[in-house]
């Protein structure tokens, strides 16, 4: 009898230690994929900036700017484009920052807590970008319309046209919703996706109990 006690005893040390190497290869391996998703959302926001850059430069609106002769008007598109990279760069510093922490971390609860914060952090990123689409579609709508001499007919007979005024109205909201739903798909497909495998692997990592 007391060998099958000490035979037991010896199975259920083995068998924990069995447990606690599964789990840290678990921990390493969410570890490495949370890792790799957080890379790849810093990835994508860098080549993001890249195309918009790339696309202001073969697509430039200097033309329309000097139709516009308005320096004040010039002067505001260009403190809202700088102000928007800023911001920008801004999120995508702190896409690194966690990319550098996630990597290195060992704790799982600071690993939880930092899969929580890269989250938050992609959300608020793309919550300004949206609505920063919004913004520009608006002002530049409303510049184009009051300021370009080239719509000078199209704003006299609106303004003895009411219903004209109104279904224009129309069109562009339509217009700048459209335009919101294309950047919403977008950012869902793209960031959604990362998003969901960050908090899959979060889901993953509470199960582990250390």
């Amino acid at each position: 009898m007391k060998e099958l006690d000490l035979l037991k005893k010896d199975w259920k040390k083995n068998e924990n230690s069995f447990e606690q190497i599964s789990e840290t290869e678990i921990y390493k391996m969410i570890h490495k994929k949370s890792s790799s998703t957080v890379k790849w959302i810093l990835i994508i926001s860098i080549l993001e900036i890249l195309f918009w850059t790339s696309s202001n430069l073969f697509f430039s609106t200097d033309e329309m700017l000097i139709k516009i002769k308005h320096p004040e008007m010039i002067l505001y598109l260009e403190i809202l484009t700088y102000f928007n990279y800023v911001v920008v760069l801004i999120f995508v510093y702190f896409f690194y920052k966690s990319y550098r922490t996630i990597s290195t971390i060992e704790s799982t609860k600071l690993l939880m807590s930092s899969i929580l914060k890269t989250r938050k952090t992609v959300q608020y990123y793309v919550w300004y970008n949206l609505a920063m689409a919004v913004v520009s579609s608006i002002i530049s709508f409303f510049i184009a319309f009051v300021y370009n001499p080239d719509m000078a007919f199209l704003r006299d007979k609106l303004a003895t046209n009411g219903k004209a005024l109104i279904i224009t109205i129309g069109i562009l909201i339509l217009v700048t919703l459209a335009f919101l739903g294309i950047f919403w798909c977008f950012y869902r497909l793209l960031y959604g996706t990362l998003l969901r495998r960050l908090y899959a692997n979060y889901k993953e990592l509470k199960k582990i109990d250390f």
